[in-house]
């Protein structure tokens, strides 16, 4: 089996889908979609860190 035939169980975080331009009302909701999004943001930047000190070798992106 070649290496890319293997399945690879430690994918690269992908980062989350930003919301729609209109998806904020201005109404001062809490939690706003864009506070949320900015959550999600921050999960997505610590798991894409833990992930790169776990594949050194992978390309900078």
């Amino acid at each position: 089996m070649t290496a890319s035939a293997v399945p690879d169980h430690d994918p690269m975080p992908r980062p989350p889908e930003p919301p729609d331009p209109g998806a904020c009302c201005g109404s001062g909701c809490d939690p706003c979609v864009m506070d949320l999004y900015d959550l999600e943001m921050d999960q997505y930047r610590q798991a894409l860190r833990a992930w790169k000190a776990r594949h050194p070798d992978a390309g900078q992106a």
